[in-house]
């Protein structure tokens, strides 16, 4: 089975993509032909088709599924991908297919970043009581990651990793293994127990069996979902059933507080201006509980989409304090060269609304109390400017340089009440 990218070129690493290759297949029905089907691996799309030289080839293929094997002459391969919905062509390619072989057209990325690669599906089988696997990183936004494969009860502390910094967009390469039932645990590159993406409890890999784990984006960003597939044979979708959220507590300064969600901390023990990391929490119905001065503030329940993330901010008047859920998109910047960055305001109401400038150019405008900015944009820089205003006032509440914004990475900066005035904190979200 080969890996290798096909249209809509992305930064990819081609000495470990091309990992393995076996003998001719015999699926095409002559050597002028390849047998190709089409997986999606996207669920911007509800469906998409596949159409080469202008004829449908396959149609209605749904996240986590895949067609059926059609016939494609080697040399005539142009080809597109489109939503079932409307036709739109959402990626395009005329990828070099060899004759008698089987290959899996795998689209996945999201809408506006949707990208394509093709699954050269003839690795030779392993021995009786061995598999082999190979995984594919291919969430645009994971970084790199590590891969464990374990019996269902070992601890990360002492495991060893199966794949290691594998790279957004790159393949692991076949590992040779003994066949039978493994944990999957994917984590954040030399994270372990404290960044896992994914966990699957059971992966069967069979006897002599050719298996393929495709690793994909959620809306979050951060958190992956997974698709096994199985040479020349099933796929199966490994959803994700976790979110992540992050409290922060801006009310009196100075005031205990901690806060949890489903039994997880989301605000450590600590004083007010209060922020949580990040942490995962089974998705669903869910309700935030504070402790603060020593009495209990809950949240109004709210439904927790799984590998979304989400910043649950306590604002405004302790006595009867208000509570904003904000869906986080910790998605990378579409620039390698860019950094994203936006403004949290927990300010109380007579505050009002807030700007927020890096190097004079406006990246938040009018962002009222207990609102938080979406994320933009911005050239990354060691010698940046960033400034806080408050419209229409001429001295900034807020203004630092140089400051480093490193590309690829997510900054938010909080404004929150404190014992004199404002305390402003910048923080690397990733």
């Amino acid at each position: 089975m080969r890996f290798t990218p096909w249209a809509l070129a992305l930064s990819l690493c081609g000495a470990v993509l091309l990992t393995a290759c076996g003998g001719k297949g015999g699926s095409g029905s002559s050597s002028s032909s390849a047998s190709v089907r089409l997986l999606n691996a996207t669920s911007s799309y509800a469906s998409i088709d596949l159409t080469v030289n202008e004829v449908k080839h396959t149609s209605n293929i749904a996240f986590g599924k895949v067609g059926s094997y059609g016939n494609v002459d080697t040399s005539a391969t142009t080809s597109k991908v489109t939503d079932s919905s409307n036709s739109a062509t959402i990626a395009t390619t005329a990828p070099t297919l060899a004759g008698n072989n089987s290959y899996t057209l795998i689209t996945y990325g999201f809408a506006g970043f949707t990208r394509t690669t093709l699954l050269q599906e003839e690795e030779a089988a392993p021995d009786a009581n061995k598999s082999k696997l190979l995984v594919l990183n291919l969430s645009p936004d994971a970084g790199p990651i590590d891969v464990y494969l374990t019996a269902p009860t070992d601890s990360l502390d002492t495991a060893t990793r199966s794949v290691a910094n594998l790279q957004s967009g790159s393949g692991s390469g076949f590992i040779s293994m003994t066949s039978g039932s493994y944990r999957v645990r994917v984590t954040g590159y030399n994270q372990r127990g404290n960044d896992i993406r994914l966990d699957i409890p059971t992966l069967a890999l069979a006897s002599t069996g050719v298996h393929t784990l495709i690793l994909t984006g959620t809306d979050g960003g951060v958190l992956l979902n997974g698709i096994t597939l199985v040479q020349k044979g099933d796929v199966a979708p490994v959803l994700n059933t976790q979110a992540r959220v992050r409290g922060v507590v801006a009310l009196n300064s100075g005031s205990s507080v901690s806060g949890s969600i489903n039994g997880q901390a989301i605000v450590p023990a600590s004083v007010t201006p209060a922020l949580g990391d990040y942490v995962a929490v089974t998705a669903g119905s869910a309700t935030a509980q504070f402790a603060f001065n020593g009495a209990t503030l809950t949240s109004p329940a709210k439904t927790l989409v799984a590998g979304n993330d989400y910043t649950l901010l306590v604002w405004g008047d302790p006595a009867n304090p208000q509570y904003t859920w904000n869906t986080d998109s910790n998605r990378l910047a579409t620039s390698t060269g860019n950094a994203k960055i936006r403004l949290l305001n927990g300010m109380g109401t007579a505050a009002g609304p807030l700007n927020m400038s890096v190097d004079f150019g406006a990246v938040a405008s009018s962002v009222a109390p207990g609102a938080i900015s979406e994320f933009k944009e911005i050239t990354a820089s060691n010698s940046a400017f960033l400034e806080v205003t408050k419209p229409g006032t001429v001295e900034p509440l807020y203004s630092r340089s140089p400051l480093t914004f490193l590309p690829l990475a997510n900054y938010t900066v909080f404004v929150m009440p404190g014992s004199t005035g404002p305390v402003t904190t910048l923080r690397k979200e990733r």
